[in-house]
């Protein structure tokens, strides 16, 4: 039986997702890389407009690769116009993103009503009631963006997307002797 032609968004999924595994896991062949892990998405409903450079899965939408994970209510994924994935936006109540980007690290997690990945930056915005969790370190607001390579997290109590104003908590935890 011949395999279906899978359409280049499709691909461009698979790309974008591969994009997320971090360069130190690259560069290190005794650890397992995200990037050679399997991607399982799980979702209701898929709409793909391979033309228009997008896919929209609704429903529970559960996505998943190696330590990578990314859940919504919905998620649409936007390719640019070289064909390369550039966007990937989950919603919901509470959409939700995890990632270890080191075996040595502990995990990332992050919750907002939406989460908003630029592939090509490694930029993750978290909005409206947003939390970032590393190990013992909190962060919570009402808009939040951590930049993946840098490992920077800038916070503010409002912004568009975010309803009334939400004021910035951190809970810092001390460097262990």
């Amino acid at each position: 039986m011949k395999r279906p032609h899978l359409p280049r968004l499709a691909c461009g999924l698979l790309l974008a997702l591969l994009a997320v595994a971090p360069a130190s896991q690259a560069q290190d062949p005794s650890q397992p890389q995200d990037a050679n892990a399997p991607i399982l998405v799980e979702a209701d409903r898929l709409d793909l407009d391979d033309r228009a450079g997008t896919a929209v899965y609704t429903g529970n939408v559960d996505i998943r690769q190696g330590s990578m994970r990314l859940t919504g209510n919905r998620v649409e994924i936007r390719r640019n116009a070289a064909g390369e994935l550039s966007l990937a936006t989950a919603t919901g109540d509470r959409a939700y993103l995890e990632q270890q980007p080191d075996p040595t690290e502990p995990v990332i997690k992050g919750w907002g009503r939406t989460i908003v990945y630029h592939v090509a930056e490694r930029r993750v915005e978290l909005i409206d009631r947003a939390e970032l969790h590393q190990g013992g370190d909190t962060f919570e607001g009402g808009y939040l963006e951590y930049f993946l390579d840098r490992r920077v997290v800038q916070a503010r109590a409002d912004a568009e997307g975010v309803e009334g104003s939400q004021r910035i908590r951190m809970t810092l935890q001390p460097e262990q002797q």
